[in-house]
C-alpha cells in the first residue's frame, strides 16, 4: 500500500526577519517542492498553506501562513514538512524514492531474487541503488534503463539485468 504522505524534505532554519523559512528538500529538487501550495506536518496530519516559495541555491525559502516573524519561524526549525501524494504531478515511468526503497530485487530472466532495496543513493550521472541479500550482504547496481527493466509497485517487485560481476564474481 502506498503511502498518502511522503516526506519532501526538512526545515533546516529560518532566513531574514520576516518568517521565511530555508527547507532542505528531500525530493528531486527545491523547483519540485514549489509545485505545492499545501504542505503538511506530524507525518501529513496538520496542513499548512504556503503563500510563497522560491529557490535559492538547492534550497527553497518559503513563507507559511500565519508565519511572520523569525521568531515564529523558528518554532518549526528541526520539522519535516510532508506533501501529499495525490497532489504531485511526476511523468510517467519516475517514483518516489520513498516508494522504492523495500522493493524485492528480481532477475528480468531467471527471477533469482536478488535482495530488497535499502538505499537509493544520488550520484549526480544517476542514482545507485543499494541492494541488501537475505545473507546481509550489500550489493550496488546503476538506476539506468539498461539495468532495471521494470518497476512494480503494486506487487511490489523490481525487475533487473544485473552487469556481470555485482552479483557474482565474474569479470
Amino acid at each position: 500500500m502506498l503511502k498518502k504522505f511522503l516526506e519532501a524534505g526538512k526545515i533546516v532554519g529560518t532566513h531574514g526577519i520576516g518568517g521565511e523559512l530555508r527547507v532542505n528538500p528531500w525530493c528531486d529538487s527545491a523547483e519540485f517542492l514549489r509545485q505545492f501550495h499545501t504542505l503538511y506536518l506530524e507525518g501529513g496530519d496538520v496542513p499548512v498553506r504556503v503563500l510563497s516559495s522560491r529557490v535559492r541555491k538547492k534550497q527553497l525559502l518559503m513563507t507559511l501562513e500565519g508565519v511572520d516573524t523569525v521568531e515564529k519561524a523558528d518554532e518549526y526549525c528541526g520539522k519535516i514538512l510532508y506533501l501529499n501524494r495525490d497532489d504531485a504531478h511526476i511523468p510517467q515511468g519516475r517514483y518516489f524514492m520513498e516508494d522504492l526503497i523495500g522493493l524485492g530485487v528480481y532477475d528480468a530472466d531467471t527471477f533469482v531474487y536478488y535482495g530488497t532495496l535499502t538505499e537509493i543513493m544520488r550520484t549526480g550521472a544517476n542514482d545507485v541503488y543499494r541492494v541488501t541479500s537475505l545473507g546481509k550482504k550489500n550489493y550496488l547496481i546503476p538506476a539506468v534503463s539498461s539495468v532495471i527493466r521494470k518497476i512494480d509497485l503494486k506487487d511490489g517487485k523490481m525487475l533487473i539485468r544485473p552487469i556481470k560481476g555485482i552479483f557474482d564474481d565474474e569479470d
